[in-house]
């Protein structure tokens, strides 16, 4: 049965990509976007394969009158609009807070006067220094001090989850939340300081790849095309609705070793350097040292199992030339 839904944030990296997904399906896709990360031709395949069946609007999600708008006629929404990357959340804290927290309000507001299942893309950001491994759902959480910018995406995505699951329980809104870990795949740029984007391009162009720290720090990267797998099977799963769920892959690997691992895939003659936090960002710094996932939780709902592993992630990325630049 064919369906209209509406993606905020979907000239995003990852929004694109969902919307594609969903027009060939056979949906129909209105995408809000404010395009201030998000880029138009990030969005040109679906226009040119889809025509009318995609519909876009420039506007920001703390636009209330745009946002009830969108949201006429659809019968679902994915919300993916955020501030996006370490660099702009550091450089920007204020239109961080204020996106996240108000954009997600004004969406969540009027999906439940519409009554849309919704589906809130939250961060594994949120586990703050946790340091049990790997991060649960239910985990106690520690934050960093609200001195340091860098925890500021942090507290707001969680300000984020308790909206999604507070209008499921006092409005019985049928909203879901996902925590995503690193997604990673074609039209996600380096701008941002997405680590695998920044890489690949200094290797195809042979510049030093800069990691920050010792690189002993490891994260699990997931192809955003699992990803948005997933995304759509949970936002009309019966049981997800209510619930949280960490959505990426549990397999982890060194920010050196992903280093040399780009190095060496694509026939590099590029160094590796280590730069210091303080020098990379302009401030101090906290770093995790591992971000693993625990998947129980989605691999017992939908059956999850990434299918992409490291080399095809980043042979996608280098496949997709300037578009990651």
């Amino acid at each position: 049965m064919s369906k209209h839904y509406l993606i905020t944030g979907g000239a995003g990296f990852i929004g694109s990509h969902l919307a594609e997904r969903l027009l060939g399906d056979g949906h129909r896709v209105t995408v809000l976007d404010d395009f201030s990360t998000g880029r138009s031709e990030n969005l040109d395949v679906a226009r040119a394969t889809y025509g009318t069946a995609l519909r876009i609007i420039r506007d920001t999600v703390e636009n209330e009158t745009t946002v009830a708008m969108a949201m006429n006629g659809v019968d679902a929404v994915f919300h993916l609009a955020s501030a996006v990357g370490v660099q702009l959340i550091l450089d920007e804290p204020v239109r961080t807070i204020r996106t996240i927290i108000r954009g997600t309000e004004v969406v969540l507001d009027h999906a439940h006067r519409f009554g849309l299942p919704t589906l809130v893309t939250s961060s594994s950001e949120v586990y703050g220094k946790g340091s049990q491994i790997p991060f649960s759902e239910d985990d106690d959480i520690v934050m960093g001090p609200t001195a340091h910018a860098r925890w500021c995406y942090a507290y707001a995505k969680g300000i984020d989850e308790f909206l999604s699951i507070a209008y499921h329980k006092q409005f019985g809104l049928p909203a879901t939340t996902v925590r995503l870990f690193n997604t990673v795949g074609p039209r996600q740029i380096g701008r941002y300081g997405m680590v695998i984007p920044r890489f690949v391009e200094a290797a195809k162009s042979g510049r030093p790849l800069t990691v920050y720290g010792d690189g002993t720090q490891t994260r699990c990267f997931c192809h955003v095309l699992d990803v948005v797998d997933a995304l759509v099977k949970l936002i009309d799963h019966p049981d997800a609705a209510g619930r949280v769920f960490n959505l990426g892959s549990d397999q982890e690997i060194s920010i050196a070793d992903l280093a040399a691992a780009i190095v060496k895939q694509l026939g590099s003659d590029s160094a590796v350097e280590h730069v210091s936090y303080e020098k990379a960002y302009g401030q101090q710094f906290d770093d995790l040292p591992r971000r693993v996932p625990d998947l129980s939780r989605l691999r017992g709902l939908i059956g999850f199992e990434p299918t992409r592993d490291l080399s095809t992630i980043i042979a996608d990325v280098a496949m997709a030339g300037s578009s990651v630049g």
